[in-house]
């Protein structure tokens, strides 16, 4: 019974370290994001420049965000961009969708992209604050 017991209780542990290693960051995706403000902006001041604005990206089609020239891959992917989504595209986005314009390589640490859409999800399609 006492094994029984410190095995529950590890496996207990063991739940709850991997679970806090899944949470996601916003502050630590704002720095994450750094990579991006090259050719992307959000918040309420937020312009189209090389890549479009991406306040409320999370839970969008591709390739609509106004006044933005999106190539036809983009437009055309029939993507709506959940979190699953762009873990994949921030991953490898010339893999994601192919002929897209965005030259970024990608990023390769999960935690920072999960960090970075932790960061995005903060803004709405307005650029304010959730």
């Amino acid at each position: 019974m006492r094994g029984l017991r410190i095995g529950l209780l590890a496996t207990g542990v063991i739940a709850v370290s991997t679970t806090a290693s899944l949470a996601q960051d916003a502050a630590a995706g704002e720095k994450v994001f750094n990579k991006c403000k090259a050719c992307h902006q959000v918040g309420e001041s937020a312009k189209n420049a090389v890549g479009p604005v991406l306040n409320g990206v999370v839970d969008r089609q591709a390739g609509t965000y106004p006044g933005f020239s999106y190539s036809d891959a983009n437009k055309g992917s029939g993507i709506t961009w959940t979190e699953a989504t762009l873990k994949e595209y921030l991953k490898d986005p010339r893999a994601k969708v192919l002929g897209t314009k965005m030259a970024f390589a990608g990023l390769t640490k999960d935690e920072d992209i999960d960090n970075v859409i932790a960061f995005l999800k903060q803004f709405g399609p307005d650029g304010k604050k959730l």
